[in-house]
């Protein structure tokens, strides 16, 4: 197997779902997770080589006029993720095939979340920055229909709407970064990017490069003030939740910048920007949990609060904080892909997700208890679980930044008391609380909906106890991959007794005295989110997408007013200015008329174009004015005829006809000839057809008097048959050298059929 094949593999899949869920019934989950399982045992195997410090490449032909390939880079940084999402993924595969057992359309869901994994598995191998874009932007449309799934639901179609305005805007600018920094290299490989990071550090593009990424990095990452369409996405169901969450979109973001720390990290303005957001990220994500009450939306906001720690920790840039960055996305991923599955688990076994209404489930559902219980452990950082060793990594880590590392640990250290509160409140809360009177009586999950949770949590048990032997070997070359000649730290679960383990010891104490004190705290931040933050980010950005509709409507209603006379002056005007401004900084004209040599027969033509002219502008007869509009054509067609255009002259016969016919053919259904335009309207008119047909004239002369090295003609006469293989310069023009102009002719004149035609046909009918 190799990675293109697993990644078409995947897509045939998610294409083949929607049309097989049926046949497969309950099994259909299992059978949909062989092929990311078996791409998970591919990846696995590849760790050894990984770890001898061998980086995979492959590439595949794309658009070689643009030097762009379709390739693929495997590093220690594409294979962690890669195992995420992949191992998480086969889970809830089969997690989502029972889960989703009741549901309408269940073959098209897993279609999706197959198409969602493809894409996220695309962003982490992609070996040059337009593979991928392709790839991220796949995540965001893929994501939006997840999120949108349960699309009767106002909120599930608003939530997913959001989430793609933003992520979406995201990857425009992201777009834009990835151009600006394949300039200085003129290519957009990765290995061409690492190759000499100071070409875009030295350059002036490396700030809005930089600035462009960033954007795209933290709305897909759900960074500050981007933050508040993730705690939206929990409008999809739990499936969604859980791989959103734990190992694919919100994670996109975070990979970014660590695949691209080589390249644009290391500066005064990469620490600044990604500190500042990340350390805001991770409180205000952790602040605004205290207040919910909502299981998954308690659970996103820890997401948020997690995700602007990874931002801040790749951002310090030192050896402790890549480390830490590393073990704790691997700590993140288990914990809370496991609690996302739980948290489904208990909607479906009790019909809510408001931990007001839950408790005492521990003697209906004592294994998932346990489960649960662990994979609260790990996130509040407590020992046996992996949670732990990342938490100290995270504190030696604030404590050794750069700059404000007092600011910084403050920071951290309240994030993580609200985290062992919250830990506290989802375990003892929901499990020993007080038992509310249930519509149905709470049993335990069935096979498919714990065996996702429980490996999950075993994996963070088994890491957490045995770190150096197990967590080094699968995040030491991911470390080397972001900050290249970093050491991994050797990982271990006792450090001794020191700073690091007295905040540990601190934390864990606070977090005791706060969920003790539950409701007052609960109280007292409801009251500053009221007197503080009092609108909700997710409305005002509504509000927000309203008014511009609103406005946009307004504009379109002036602009596109249905007023065709005004549409066709708007375009001359624009135009003939143009033009004329093109003229005026152009060469003089050089005027070389001869009119002597005019033949007498020629200047009698022009004479009668000249009257046929000035007696359709001043004629009040709509039949005059188009006779003379006839005898204009006409005369130009002689015109023609002299000076050898026989094809134009034809052309010309053919259109004047056809038109006279079809005006007079009209004229008979008109009103009387009313005069609407006042004097002021004549002459704005006027004005505009001097200007036009002034800048035409004098355009004509310069053309004509313009001398080139070259005629075009001969460039016709030497490629019409050497590179078009056509005897008939004519046809060679039309055909190939003018082919979108001459179907842009045919259309034209295929539209005018079918105009005609339906004309034809309408007055038939009404005969009738």
């Amino acid at each position: 197997m190799n990675i293109g094949l697993l990644l078409i593999a995947l897509l045939i899949l998610a294409f083949l779902a929607p049309f097989t869920r049926r046949y497969l019934g309950n099994a259909a989950g299992w059978i949909f997770a062989i092929i990311p399982f078996m791409g998970f045992v591919w990846f696995l195997g590849l760790l050894p080589e990984i770890n001898q410090g061998e980086i995979f490449t492959d590439r595949y032909r794309w658009l070689p006029a643009y030097g762009i390939d379709f390739s693929f880079y495997i590093d220690g940084l594409s294979v962690l993720f890669s195992l995420l999402v992949l191992g998480i993924g086969t889970f809830i595969l089969i997690y989502a095939g029972y889960y989703m057992k009741t549901y309408p359309m269940k073959g098209r869901f897993m279609g999706y979340l197959v198409l969602f994994m493809a894409s996220m598995v695309g962003v982490v191998v992609a070996g040059n920055l337009i593979t991928i874009f392709v790839f991220w932007e796949l995540t965001s449309i893929s994501s939006y229909l997840l999120i949108g799934y349960n699309h009767e639901k106002p909120e599930a179609r608003g939530a997913a709407l959001q989430a793609l305005l933003i992520t979406g805007f995201g990857g425009l600018a992201l777009l834009g970064g990835f151009v600006l920094m394949g300039i200085p290299y003129g290519d957009y490989e990765l290995s061409t990017l690492f190759s000499d990071p100071e070409a875009i550090r030295s350059s002036s593009l490396y700030l809005p490069a930089l600035i462009l990424v960033l954007i795209g990095a933290f709305t897909k990452s759900a960074q500050f003030p981007f933050h508040f369409w993730l705690p939206g996405a929990m409008a999809a169901p739990s499936p969604v939740s859980a791989y959103l969450h734990s190992a694919t979109m919100v994670k996109a973001g975070v990979f970014l910048l660590a695949r691209l720390n080589p390249v644009l990290g290391g500066t005064e303005t990469w620490y600044y920007l990604l500190s500042i957001f990340g350390v805001t990220t991770m409180f205000v994500g952790a602040w605004l949990s205290i207040t919910q009450t909502d299981l998954k939306r308690i659970l996103a906001y820890t997401t948020v609060s997690a995700l602007g720690t990874l931002v801040l920790l790749i951002g310090t840039g030192t050896e402790y904080a890549i480390n830490a960055a590393i073990v704790f996305l691997l700590v993140h991923a288990l914990y809370k892909g496991t609690l996302f599955m739980m948290a489904g688990n208990i909607e479906k076994k009790t019909g809510t997700r408001d931990i007001t209404k839950l408790g005492g489930l521990f003697k209906y559902m004592p294994f998932a208890a346990i489960i649960m219980v662990l994979a609260l452990v790990s996130m509040a950082g407590i020992p046996p679980m992996l949670g732990f060793i990342g938490k100290e990594l995270i504190y030696e880590a604030k404590s050794n930044a750069p700059d404000a590392h007092w600011f910084i640990l403050i920071a951290g250290f309240l994030t993580n008391v609200i985290l062992v509160f919250l830990s506290l409140r989802l375990a003892l809360d929901v499990f020993w609380g007080k038992e509310p009177a249930y519509e149905k009586k709470p049993v335990e999950p069935n096979l498919a909906l714990i065996l996702g949770p429980f490996f999950l949590v075993l994996v963070s048990f088994v890491l957490g106890l045995f770190p150096s032997t197990m967590a080094n070997p699968l995040t030491s070359q991911a470390i080397m991959a972001i900050s290249p000649g970093m050491a991994a730290i050797k990982l271990k679960i006792w450090h001794g007794f020191n700073l690091v383990l007295g905040l540990s010891a601190l934390t864990v104490a606070l977090g005791i005295v706060t969920f003790k004190y539950r409701y007052k705290v609960i109280a007292f931040a409801e009251r500053v989110n009221l007197k503080y933050f009092k609108q909700e980010f997710s409305r005002i950005f509504f509000r927000l997408i309203d008014k511009f509709l609103i406005v946009t409507k307004e504009q379109t209603k002036t602009i596109q007013h249905g007023y065709h006379r005004y549409y066709l002056m708007t375009v001359f005007v624009v135009a003939s200015v143009l033009v004329w401004i093109q003229i005026w900084n152009a060469d003089p004209v050089v005027l070389e008329l001869n009119f002597s040599e005019m033949p007498l027969n020629l200047v009698a033509v022009v004479v009668l174009i000249i009257a046929a002219t000035i007696s359709a502008v001043v004629s009040h007869s709509r039949v005059v004015a188009l006779i003379a509009m006839g005898v204009i054509g006409f005369g130009i067609t002689i015109i023609f005829i002299a000076y050898s255009g026989v094809d134009l002259a034809i052309t010309m016969v053919l259109v004047e006809t056809l038109m006279i016919i079809l005006a007079m053919a009209v004229l008979y259904h008109l009103p009387k000839y009313v005069k609407y335009s006042d004097t002021g309207d004549r002459m704005r008119d006027t004005l505009v057809a001097t200007l036009v047909g002034s800048f035409m004239m004098v355009l004509v002369l310069q053309a004509g008097s313009t001398v080139v090295e070259e005629p075009i003609s001969e460039f016709f006469k030497q490629a019409s048959y050497t590179e078009a293989f056509g005897r008939n310069i004519v046809n060679v023009i039309l055909v190939d050298f003018r082919a979108l102009d001459t179907l842009g002719e045919i259309t034209v004149i295929a539209v005018a059929a079918l105009g005609i035609y339906s004309m034809i046909k309408l007055t038939q009918k009404n005969k009738l």
